[in-house]
């Protein structure tokens, strides 16, 4: 079961629901909604995801994805935007949530601490994981407690 976008904004943005995708257990994807990080004037400012559930692609893939446009960067919406998919999060039951990075990847390691999610570990990505097939060999893994 899908929710609605109605209730995921704060004063400085909302979430726009572009899409949802049921889960394909066959691929190891759970379901997902994908949205747009929009400012108060409907302004697209990036955009985010989360997928409910679960499992081993989750646990080092992550449950939210985000990317805010380059020319809106610097205002944390990133964080923002993940402070309103908990709320989303807590509907499904979660439990937790869990985001990922490169470690290389500084600016998202920031967003997740100011999210509020704590330091796991620095994983190895598994042969199997889609991400190792990108080229990826490690991810730091943030959870996040609902």
């Amino acid at each position: 079961m899908f929710y609605t976008d109605e209730d995921l904004r704060s004063e400085e943005l909302f979430l726009k629901l572009t899409k949802t995708s049921e889960a394909q257990p066959e691929k190891g994807w759970v379901p997902a909604y994908y949205f747009d990080i929009c400012l108060p004037d409907g302004t697209r400012a990036g955009k985010c995801d989360l997928r409910v559930g679960h499992n081993d692609n989750t646990c080092i893939g992550g449950n939210i994805g985000y990317e805010v446009d380059e020319k809106h960067r610097g205002h944390h919406y990133a964080a923002k935007a993940c402070e309103l998919l908990f709320s989303l999060a807590r509907k499904h039951d979660m439990g937790y949530v869990i985001i990922s990075c490169a470690p290389e990847n500084g600016a998202s390691a920031r967003t997740c601490e100011l999210a509020g999610a704590h330091f796991v570990e620095t994983a190895p990505i598994p042969e199997t994981n889609d991400m190792y097939r990108c080229g990826k060999r490690l991810e730091n893994i943030y959870r996040f407690d609902l």
